[in-house]
């Protein structure tokens, strides 16, 4: 287990640079996960901790060590991909075994690892079969037990989950959270799914088009984004930002150019009662929830929150009222007062 310390980094593809000076400090046993849009960066920059990709600049450290310059094998690093990439014709004992058998260990100690790695995991009882006996997320959590065994110095998981469904992602979530809080190991993630960076993350990393927007834990960054960008990519519905002229009834400061306020903090009341005025365009009823779209004329559509089901109809005229505390300003450039 160790910290990672990326200094200035840059990866440049020719003239094209996709990763333009990032510092990052990731402390020993934290758990970071990486998310932006797809092309901002996120899987190349893991694949530059790996060793996968080379530093074009910049500096990588792994505890006290440069380890720009090493090759995959030295860095001590155990990386979890998307595809299980197991043996089929290997059981999965064979297959978790497999790393300590290629670098020559005594079966005695691969036994004792494996057996160890299985009970963490939940697979002890599947030891003797081949993957194809397997589910989706029991060959998942093979693979993570593959690289538990080579006690690593970090994990590195890139998009581990995005094969599976979505019943199954809940319990590898839950998997990983518990695998994070036993082995309490440096864990570095990947995903595009903002439920797995909230639910996980002891901080989010938001990458924008190669450079960080905001690194913070999910709370911080939920509810103090520094930017329009982490304001309408962090939270889904997405904060609903709008020009503040479009609601004159709301108290901003002088430099302020638009408001952002999230769905459940605005709370629906008769026509002309709130801070903007609008109609009803569509209901999206979840169970414990349901979204209430509401067409607003020069806001365009804004979402609030509701707890439980609403009675409102399409087309019905309401006033949206805005929790003053829960207001976020941001001036001309997108920037966060």
């Amino acid at each position: 287990m160790s910290s990672i310390q990326l200094k200035s980094v840059e990866k440049w593809y020719g003239n094209v640079q996709v990763i333009k000076g990032v510092d990052l400090d990731i402390e020993e046993g934290e758990f970071i996960i990486f998310v932006g849009p797809s092309g901002c960066g996120k899987s190349t920059l893991l694949r530059m901790i790996a060793g996968l990709e080379e530093t074009s600049r910049g500096q990588i450290m792994i505890g006290d060590r440069d380890a720009t310059a090493e090759p995959p094998s030295k860095r001590g690093l155990a990386m979890v991909f998307q595809s299980y990439a197991l043996y089929p014709h290997m059981s999965v004992r064979d297959n978790v075994g497999f790393p300590l058998k290629s670098a020559g260990l005594p079966k005695a100690e691969i036994d004792a690892k494996v057996s160890e790695a299985a009970r963490v995991l939940k697979l002890d009882s599947y030891l003797d079969r081949r993957p194809k006996d397997l589910s989706g997320g029991q060959r998942q959590r093979v693979a993570i037990g593959r690289s538990i065994v080579r006690d690593p110095t970090a994990f590195l998981f890139d998009e581990p989950l995005s094969n599976l469904d979505a019943a199954l992602r809940v319990e590898m979530r839950y998997e990983i959270a518990k695998l994070h809080q036993t082995l309490k190991s440096t864990m570095i993630y990947v995903t595009h799914d903002q439920v797995e960076a909230m639910t996980l993350a002891d901080r989010i990393v938001v990458l924008d088009a190669g450079r960080i927007a905001q690194v913070g834990a999910p709370r911080d960054l939920y509810e103090n984004p520094a930017n329009l960008f982490v304001a309408q990519f962090i939270g889904s519905p997405r904060m609903n930002v709008m020009e503040v002229s479009v609601a004159p009834k709301v108290a901003a400061p002088v430099s302020a150019r638009h408001l952002g306020i999230r769905p459940e903090h605005i709370e629906l009341v008769s026509p002309g009662a709130g801070h903007l005025d609008g109609v009803v365009d569509v209901l999206e009823y979840l169970g414990a929830d349901t979204f209430v779209i509401i067409a607003c004329e020069g806001a365009g559509q804004v979402t609030v929150r509701v707890i439980g089901k609403s009675d409102l109809k399409p087309g019905e005229n309401v006033s949206l009222h805005f929790t003053p505390d829960n207001l976020r300003f941001f001036n001309e450039a997108g920037k966060a007062i």
